[in-house]
């Protein structure tokens, strides 16, 4: 059995020693991690989870009747169990297992998408969407000759919603929308978005990769009818995520891939399939590391999402305030509502040689565009630099990326 510490009273230090990986130097340097945007860290007992399922009780699931295929069995099906919980899904059934939230939105384009979408009909997304929520949306309008319309972002790095409001019509037949920009750390009014889509009689799938690590969510009181996200970003593995899709919605969309568990009966006139959810489940699936994911969300449960949240919270104010007072350094994404990452440029240098002199000091930033192309080309820039931050950043790690810059300033301009 898996055991994880809880912290009566958030202690970051203490919290900090769950994580091996943040002992460890980089260039000499101790480890400054503030690429959490692109993904999280794994705490121990994580890991130990993923040791435990491959040296206990590795077998495929479902349709084993020995010991250890229903100890498996057990485990990846009480992992969907948490997740419904997670994000206050209806239903178990109403949780789909997927390899990512790219994937998720891929299976509703080709699904749902191919089902429903006609010429002439029109699809919104935002100009701050990931790549991930623009491309399978066009391929899908190339394909069936509908229109892709996109909501505008202000100066800001909002949504003009009056904009928004305008583009809604009877053609839209779907609203595509992150809930929390990875470029900006903008978080969108999607509740009030998806009213409107409802009245326009649009469904709405909302990317929820940012969010869900910082932000409760509740998919029924959203009501949304979809709802993506990915486990690496909530301190779980790579290659798991979930897409959330109302059951009614779900079971009228036909079937994305064929073969294993998505079947119920196969003849060779005809092959009936298996009922919600793994009528989307085909194949063996990432077994280990979907059972594993389980145990970052009740870690996240058991340190207190409220208590991460606060402390994130407090992360990104010291550090917007940090960063205001470096010669030449400009924030991109000034909106009343973030979460918590920095996004900035700095006049004459380029992202990239900021990044690399940084990662000489140990400090782990991401730079470039951020798969949101579009969103450089409304600001003008070809990307920016992005600290952003977990529950086990501090403030001396962010005093530390402050000097970093500085002293990487001084060397290039």
């Amino acid at each position: 059995m898996i055991t994880i510490a809880t912290i009566p009273v958030f202690d970051v230090y203490a919290l900090r020693k769950q994580f091996p990986v943040l002992e460890r130097e980089v260039k000499g340097k101790p480890l400054i991690y503030l690429d959490n945007a692109a993904t999280s860290q794994k705490p121990a007992v994580v890991i130990d989870a993923l040791v435990q399922y491959y040296t206990g009780y590795n077998a495929n699931i479902h349709r084993g009747i020995h010991t250890l295929a229903e100890e498996a069995t057990a485990a990846f099906e009480a992992t969907r169990e948490t997740a419904k919980h997670f994000i206050h899904a209806a239903g178990r059934e109403e949780i789909i297992f997927t390899r990512g939230t790219t994937e998720g939105i891929n299976l509703v384009a080709y699904t749902w998408g191919r089902a429903n979408v006609g010429k002439g009909d029109e699809i919104i997304i935002s100009a701050m969407e990931h790549h991930s929520n623009i491309v399978p949306w066009q391929i899908l309008c190339e394909e069936k000759g509908a229109q892709l319309k996109v909501i505008p972002v202000d100066d800001a790095g909002e949504l003009i919603m009056e904009a928004y409001e305008k583009l809604l019509s009877d053609k839209t037949r779907l609203v595509a929308i992150t809930h929390v920009s990875n470029a900006l750390g903008t978080v969108n009014p999607v509740k009030q978005m998806i009213r409107s889509a409802h009245k326009a009689g649009a469904l709405v799938l909302v990317d929820g990769a940012q969010s869900t690590v910082h932000l409760d969510i509740d998919v029924q009181d959203m009501d949304c009818d979809f709802f993506v996200c990915s486990a690496h970003k909530l301190y779980g593995p790579t290659g798991v995520g979930v897409l959330y899709g109302k059951k009614h919605v779900l079971e009228a969309m036909p079937v994305f891939q064929g073969g294993g568990e998505m079947i119920k009966e196969v003849t060779f006139e005809k092959t009936t399939y298996n009922e919600l959810p793994y009528k989307y489940e085909a194949g063996t699936p990432n077994i280990a590391d979907t059972i594993v994911f389980k145990t970052a969300l009740d870690f996240i449960e058991q340190t207190g999402k409220e208590q991460i949240r606060q402390h994130e919270h407090e992360l990104l104010q010291y550090a917007t305030a940090a960063l205001e007072t470096v010669p030449g350094l400009k924030i991109i994404g000034r909106a009343k509502e973030k979460t918590s990452l920095v996004s900035f440029v700095i006049d004459k240098v380029h992202p990239q040689d900021i990044g690399i002199l940084l990662d000489n000091k140990g400090i782990a930033v991401r730079t470039g565009h951020h798969c949101a192309q579009p969103l450089m080309q409304r600001y003008g820039i070809p990307g920016t630099i992005r600290a952003s931050f977990a529950a086990y950043n501090t403030k001396e790690e962010i005093d530390e990326l402050l000097l970093g810059l500085e002293k990487s300033i001084k060397l290039l301009v």
